[in-house]
């Protein structure tokens, strides 16, 4: 089949659409299902052994301008490891199996219009840096089974990210309830021990320089380089 073309969403609306996604993202949630908050997930409690994230988000503090300006730093240490989904072969993943990696961990759903929007865009980040040491893992939350998020990513030829999924919607309810999710796209950068770096809610040019640029940083300061 023939990939159709990405949506073509501008730049400078998907960081006004990011900028806004503070008011608009309470909203977009009603349309999300409250689920249980299980899935293996567990409490997203705050761990002894992300304190050195603080220093790696205050490292990347300068990396989140222009397109990728949304993203902050979270208040308190807080580790993702727990955070629980499918993986391509319906095997169970948490965030613990990417250990080593740093990681952007996008939620996602086909419903989602700012979601469908930047997934292009993520699908390029993942080409263009993806490797032993950065992974893109997008979680898709639909309800039911794989053929529209299937579908999706063969009409758009989103090529590169590998299939994961949580039809339960655990995912989204677990960091909706350590206040991390709001609304639906959501992204988070997560350290090589799980630890949360920096967060936002609504969509961003992640293909942009800048967010190349924050995702070099980020992989540097855990590699020492």
């Amino acid at each position: 089949m023939t990939a159709k073309k990405p949506f073509g969403l501008p730049s400078v609306k998907l960081v006004l659409l990011a900028a806004v996604a503070g008011v608009v993202a309470g909203a977009a949630a009603v349309y999300v299902k409250e689920a249980g908050y299980g899935n293996g997930i567990g409490e997203l409690a705050s761990s002894g052994q992300c304190e050195t994230a603080k220093d790696r988000a205050a490292a990347l503090t300068p990396f989140t301008t222009g397109q990728v300006a949304a993203m902050a730093a979270p208040q308190t240490p807080i580790s993702l490891q727990n955070v629980a989904f499918k993986g391509p072969d319906g095997q169970s993943l948490s965030i613990g199996n990417f250990s080593g990696k740093t990681v952007l961990l996008n939620v996602w759903a086909t419903w989602c219009v700012p979601c469908r929007e930047e997934m292009p865009a993520l699908n390029a980040l993942e080409k263009s840096m993806g490797n032993d040491k950065f992974e893109v893992v997008a979680v898709n939350i639909d309800t039911g089974d794989d053929e529209k998020p299937k579908a999706f990513r063969t009409d758009y030829g989103i090529d590169k990210l590998g299939y994961y999924r949580d039809s339960t919607m655990g995912v989204f309810n677990a960091l909706k309830k350590q206040g991390l999710a709001f609304g639906l796209p959501v992204t988070l950068l997560i350290d090589d021990k799980g630890c949360l770096v920096s967060a936002m809610n609504g969509p961003a040019a992640w293909d942009s320089d800048d967010a190349k640029k924050l995702i070099k940083a980020a992989v540097d300061a855990k590699t020492g380089v």
